[in-house]
C-alpha cells in the first residue's frame, strides 16, 4: 500500500485527489457509496503487478476531492467532465475502465457519452439502466418501493445527514460495508442506526483498519457530497434526454454477486437474462454471477473480481 502514489489535479473547475501505481495500460477504477479510492485497494496492487497503470481517484464530494455545495453540482455531465479532464491532464487519450455502485453509473455515462476515451469496461453490481422517458427515476422508486426506500429517504437535503450524525460514522460503515441482505434496502426513519448495540462481526475481507479509513474520511467530509449524486437522479434524466434510446457502443463485461440488492430489483434479472441488456450493450462479451457475493464485491472477492478484470483486459491490445 505504501507504494501506492498520492496527488491531487486541477480538473473541471475542481481539484481530484488521485490514488495511483504501476506503468503500461493504464485502468481507472470509479467507486460508490459509501466508498473511496480506498476500496480499489486491492485492484491498485494486482493490476500494477501486470503491467497496468492503476488509477483510483476520490470521484468529487468524496474523500480528498473538492465537494461543491450543490446538488445540481452532481450530475453526470459533471462527473464525466471530471474524469475527461483527468485523463487529459495525465496525457491520457483511451482508458481501461472499471466501475462499481455509483461507480458503475457513471461509467455507463461515460461509455454514452465518450465512447472513444473508453477501450473496455468491466462494471460491477448496476445494469446499464436505459432512460426511460415516461418517468422520472425518483417517482419510479417510490412507486416501486415507498418513501421509506434508501433512495427516496436521501432526497431531502439535511435528513440523511442529520441522521447520520447521531450514529457513530465506523459503525455505520461497518454496517453498510457488511449489509449481506438481497432485498432492495427499506430503511425507515432511524433505522440506520438502530439496533445500535447489536455487535456487527468483521466478515475474512474487511478490517478494522479499513472501515476506520473510511470513517475518518467521512468524519472530515460530512456525506452531503455522496448523497447528492442521489439527489442529482432526475435531473440527470432530464439533461439526458437526447441519448435516450442509445447503446453502449464499447466492449463489456457484467459481474454481480448472487446476493447483491442490485439484482433484486424488479425485472433486472429478466433483463439480464431475456436479451434486453445485450441488446442495449451490443458489445457484452460476458455476464457473471458470483455466488455468495453481496453488493460489495470487489471488495469481498478482491482476487476473483481483479482476476475478472485482468482477464478481460489482456483481450484487448494495449493503449497509451
Amino acid at each position: 500500500m505504501e507504494k501506492i502514489q498520492h496527488r491531487r489535479v486541477a480538473v473541471n473547475g475542481i481539484n481530484m485527489h488521485i490514488a495511483e501505481i504501476g506503468e503500461g495500460s493504464p485502468v481507472l477504477l470509479l467507486h460508490g457509496w459509501p466508498e473511496l479510492w480506498y476500496s480499489w485497494r486491492h485492484q491498485l496492487l494486482y493490476l500494477s503487478s501486470h503491467n497496468y497503470r492503476a488509477i483510483a481517484p476520490d470521484l468529487r464530494g468524496f474523500g480528498d476531492t473538492d465537494a461543491p455545495p450543490s446538488a445540481a453540482s452532481y450530475t453526470a455531465f459533471h462527473v464525466v467532465g471530471d474524469l475527461v479532464a483527468l485523463l487529459d491532464n495525465l496525457g491520457i487519450d483511451q482508458v481501461f475502465l472499471v466501475g462499481h455502485d455509483w461507480g458503475a453509473i457513471i461509467a455507463w455515462y461515460f461509455c454514452l457519452f465518450r465512447p472513444d476515451r473508453i477501450k473496455a469496461l468491466v462494471n460491477l453490481s448496476v445494469v446499464f439502466m436505459p432512460r426511460n422517458p415516461k418517468i422520472k427515476p425518483i417517482q419510479g422508486l417510490r412507486l416501486a418501493f415507498g418513501d421509506d426506500f434508501y433512495i427516496c429517504r436521501f432526497q431531502e437535503p439535511g435528513v440523511a445527514e442529520e441522521e447520520f450524525a447521531t450514529v457513530d460514522t465506523a459503525r455505520l460503515i461497518k454496517k453498510i460495508l457488511t449489509s449481506h441482505n438481497p432485498r432492495p434496502p427499506i430503511i425507515p426513519r432511524g433505522g440506520w442506526a438502530a439496533p445500535p448495540n447489536d455487535p456487527i462481526a468483521f466478515p475474512s475481507w474487511l478490517s478494522e483498519d479499513d472501515v476506520n479509513y473510511f470513517a475518518e474520511k467521512f468524519k472530515q467530509t460530512g456525506f452531503t457530497g455522496g448523497l447528492n449524486y442521489y439527489r442529482a437522479l432526475d435531473l440527470n434524466w432530464e439533461l439526458s434526454a437526447p441519448w435516450t434510446g442509445a447503446q453502449i457502443k464499447v466492449p463489456v463485461k457484467f459481474i454481480v454477486g448472487d446476493q447483491d440488492p442490485c439484482i433484486s430489483f424488479p425485472g433486472v434479472k429478466a433483463y439480464l437474462e431475456d436479451g434486453g441488456f445485450a441488446s442495449d450493450v451490443p458489445l457484452l462479451q460476458d455476464v457473471v454471477v458470483i455466488e455468495g457475493a453481496g453488493h460489495f464485491i470487489n471488495q469481498e472477492k478482491a482476487e476473483e473480481i481483479s482476476r475478472h478484470v485482468l482477464d478481460f483486459f489482456q483481450n484487448f491490445s494495449s493503449i497509451t
